[in-house]
């Protein structure tokens, strides 16, 4: 599994709020949700690492 690394992140009131909605939808952690997002995010760009962890659930 992948090293995590915690950092601070500033973002919209109502984005959050948003978010955290979906997040109890699906079942996830706000921060689960967040991971979520990103990793889709960057698999729909085809950036992610070659030698990706993240996300998968084998």
């Amino acid at each position: 599994m992948a090293k995590k690394k915690a950092f601070a992140l500033r973002i919209n009131e109502d984005m959050l709020k948003a978010i955290e909605k979906w997040a109890a939808d699906e079942f996830r952690s706000t921060n689960g949700q967040l991971e979520w997002m990103l990793n889709q995010s960057l698999k729909d760009a085809k950036r992610l690492p070659k030698n990706k962890d993240a996300g998968d659930k084998n």
